[in-house]
């Protein structure tokens, strides 16, 4: 081998087995560290509230530009409120009448059972009457057998 410096080749970093590493290894190994993306920079929505001694009356209309918040969000006519509206009553009336008519079913069921009760109540008290006439015959009956 020769000393000569120009025919010197760098020699190859060790590799080791342990688990410690240089920190001239670890730099080459490290990915960047993401950034955040920016947010774009929107006007303020500002405040929709009006003192009572201004000579303002109703909601301002100013000028919105297109990244405004306030322009993205989309504008009902009083016309589309009222057919909205129009068709909330009308969902509203038809699950009433539905609740009415499942209401009206459950107090005739009631008043069936009820009817029900009363009948078979009425046929035990006939029963039991009936009951208590041959029970009372038949001990009449075995005393006038018993004295003969």
């Amino acid at each position: 081998m020769s000393s000569d410096p120009a025919n010197t080749k760098p020699n190859p970093p060790e590799r080791s087995d342990s688990s410690s590493s240089s920190s001239a290894e670890t730099q080459g190994i490290h990915s960047p560290v993401p950034i955040r993306p920016r947010l774009p920079n929107r006007k303020s929505s500002g405040t929709l509230i009006v003192p009572r001694d201004s000579s303002q009356v109703g909601p301002l209309e100013p000028e919105l530009e297109p990244d405004d918040v306030r322009a993205m969000s989309p504008r009902r006519t009083s016309e589309d409120i009222e057919v909205m509206g129009r068709e909330a009553r009308e969902e509203l009336h038809k699950h009433a009448r539905a609740l009415q008519d499942s209401l009206l079913m459950i107090f005739n069921r009631i008043e069936a059972v009820k009817e029900e009760h009363d009948k078979l109540d009425s046929h035990n008290k006939f029963l039991q009457k009936y009951i208590g006439d041959l029970m009372s015959t038949s001990k009449i009956t075995s005393t006038n057998r018993g004295r003969k």
